[in-house]
């Protein structure tokens, strides 16, 4: 099993910054990329952004290009997601998850493990 914690959500105004934070412990793989996603309230959840945990390949949603950075650490397991120029349309909860293996990096069934999410909350 891996178990992910997520920390770093909070109220922000608009135009503000919040970094998230993933740590993952647990089984290791060989071959795993680990996301963000998010669900606004009344929303379905969707991709945020992904990122290669062995070679570093990103992708992001177009709603967050240029405005967002997912990173990871290796040393500590961690993976982030810096949120720069927040609006209230990225109001949410943010999940990181790990897929292990092959499949869409953006399609949320991919994804094998879940964190209990943190809550961003962009104020007008």
């Amino acid at each position: 099993q891996v178990q992910l914690v997520e920390s770093g959500g909070g109220l922000v105004q608009a135009g503000g910054s919040l970094r998230l934070s993933c740590a993952a412990s647990g089984r290791t793989f060989s071959r795993y990329d680990m996301g963000w996603f998010r669900q606004a309230p009344g929303q379905e959840r969707e991709f945020v952004a992904a990122v290669n945990w062995r070679y570093g390949n990103t992708l992001y949603a177009d709603s967050v290009k240029g405005r967002f950075t997912i990173s990871r650490d290796s040393a500590k397991n961690t993976v982030y997601l810096q949120m720069n120029s927040l609006t209230p349309e990225d109001t949410g909860v943010y999940y990181c998850a790990v897929k292990v293996g092959a499949g869409s990096v953006a399609t949320e069934s991919e994804y094998q493990y879940w964190g209990q999410g943190t809550q961003v909350t962009v104020s007008s």
